[in-house]
């Protein structure tokens, strides 16, 4: 059983989520605030968050932030502000997805299923699952599921590590941007493309020597992202 931590300032929408979360057979915990989330998540250990970024305390990013400092737990952003940037802030805080309200209440239940898969270990495939890919500057241990870059672990959140893994998985190949946004996102993406933009910016900002000249992580413009060691 999943456990769900809603924060979430508007008593009907955590009502409405606490319903249908509980009826799926999800135990949930719910936080009005930012610092109540935080201490909870700390406390319970929940699977995956769905968070609103307008909480009355601090911004939803300031908790996306905490949280990134010691957990890779998924986290749903749900919140009212619609524009491009203020979705790509969410996301390149450490968010794994990103719900505008008003909202569906079975997309939202699909998506949260999608980031708690994302977070799960995945089943063997055709690459081995024991297979230990390096570069010059990181390994990737796909068994273990672990980035070592200098001898130190890399700490990457379930969506990084989904991302890094299909391309790994697929080494020299160009990936187009519609197989990663479905693979890593879940069958209804496919053009949500500022999502692969900012995502692979982490990659290389935690992995490449060079971030702004990329080795490893290679863009083919209008197609779509390539690893090569």
């Amino acid at each position: 059983m999943n456990r769900v931590l809603v924060v979430d300032d508007e008593p009907q929408i955590v009502r409405a989520l606490v319903i249908n979360l509980k009826a799926r057979k999800y135990e949930v915990d719910a936080a009005p605030d930012g610092a109540t989330a935080l201490q909870l998540a700390a406390a319970r250990h929940p699977d995956v968050v769905i968070l609103d970024l307008g909480l009355p305390d601090m911004d939803g990013v300031e908790v996306i932030k905490g949280l990134r400092g010691w957990t890779r737990v998924p986290i749903l952003v749900l919140s009212a502000r619609q524009t491009s940037d203020e979705k790509v802030e969410a996301l390149d805080a450490g968010a794994d997805d990103y719900v505008t309200k008003p909202f569906g209440m079975d997309e939202l239940l699909a998506r949260l299923r999608a980031a708690v898969r994302r977070a799960e270990p995945t089943g063997p495939s055709a690459a081995g699952d024991d297979a230990i890919v390096e570069t010059e500057v990181f390994t990737v241990d796909l068994a273990a599921k672990k980035v070592n870059r200098g001898g130190k672990d890399v700490r990457l959140t379930p969506t990084e590590w989904h991302l890094l893994e299909v391309l790994v998985r697929n080494t020299g190949r160009l990936v187009s941007q519609k197989q990663l946004l479905q693979e890593v996102w879940g069958p209804s993406y496919g053009t949500e493309t500022n999502y692969l933009r900012v995502y692979m910016a982490q990659l290389r900002r935690k992995l490449e020597r060079d971030p702004s000249h990329p080795k490893h992580f290679i863009t083919e413009p209008g197609m779509g992202y390539r690893f090569e060691l």
